[in-house]
């Protein structure tokens, strides 16, 4: 919480430096790849929680830049791998950071200033399990859009998991994920729901949304030709396109994310009858 900007920026580099490094290895993929990393600091109970989350395309281009090469049909890269990897990047970036005085310890945390107090601080950083997951694909370019773009630019926590502001208390939902992602109820003093969400204000400026590797901005433009290039004699980057979709059909705009429908504007509401137009009244609890 001390130092934000430094310590998010070195998630993202360690975690991008990780897929790039390992993804080359003649071992594993041998490829070079491109991706785009998310920043997320929160977990479904709003406290702090930074992780990244990388999108990345199954597969990359060969070393000389003449073919694709396709992931293992079962695994993208190995998992256990990523995080020892992962892990000492990290760690190697925080001392880093420390040498040169980069970090800012304030508080009980002053101690850390100390060169010796901040390496002892370290060294059981290697004792504990460094988590890296890897999702399975998405089902096609489509539903990864659709999907991206509800998910890229989400804040701590949406209106539709607010339940309830009474008596100076704020009642939230909130997924279990050791639980089989049961729903559960929680219930925070205003001002300790207040806290919670505005530890996820990041720092002015800090660019949440980063590319790499044949993504990066610098590269893209002559990268991502290259790569539809070699996609397309088998034909797999349209093969969500459906085929009966007629010529010329105008695309919706918004998409309903239950039913995957498009939404029809109804009407648009000035100024003053968004402030003045009372909310839905709920089934069975009309006046």
């Amino acid at each position: 919480m001390q130092n934000k900007r430094e310590i998010y920026g070195l998630l993202f580099r360690a975690s991008a430096e990780t897929l790039m490094e390992v993804a080359r290895d003649p071992k594993r993929l041998g490829a070079e790849i491109g991706f785009f990393s998310v920043l997320h600091t929160w977990n479904q109970k709003l406290q702090a929680h930074p992780h990244v989350h990388c999108v990345v395309p199954a597969g990359g281009l060969a070393p000389h830049h003449l073919r694709w090469i396709d992931s293992q049909q079962k695994f993208f890269l190995p998992v256990d791998v990523l995080k020892e990897v992962f892990r000492g990047k990290f760690v190697d970036g925080l001392r880093t950071l420390h040498a040169e005085h980069k970090l800012g310890f304030h508080g009980t945390l002053a101690v850390l200033q100390n060169p010796k107090a901040f390496a002892a601080w370290l060294r059981p950083l290697f004792r504990s399990p460094w988590v890296v997951y890897a999702k399975r694909p998405f089902r096609g370019a489509p539903h990864a859009l659709r999907y991206l773009g509800q998910y890229t630019h989400r804040v701590a926590i949406s209106n539709h998991r607010l339940v309830s502001l009474a008596d100076g208390r704020v009642t939230f939902r909130w997924r279990d994920s050791a639980h089989h992602n049961k729903k559960r109820l929680r219930t925070l003093p205003v001002n300790e729901f207040l806290q919670r969400f505005l530890l996820h204000v990041l720092p002015p400026g800090f660019v949440r949304i980063r590319y790499f590797g044949w993504m990066a901005h610098r590269r893209r433009g002559a990268s991502l030709p290259l790569c539809l290039q070699l996609l397309a004699p088998s034909g797999r980057f349209l093969e969500a396109e459906p085929a009966e979709k007629p010529a010329g059909a105008p695309r919706p705009l918004w998409i309903c994310p239950q039913c995957g429908g498009p939404m029809v504007l109804i009407k648009r509401l000035s100024p003053v009858e968004l402030r003045w137009r009372s909310p839905p009244f709920l089934a069975g609890l009309r006046p």
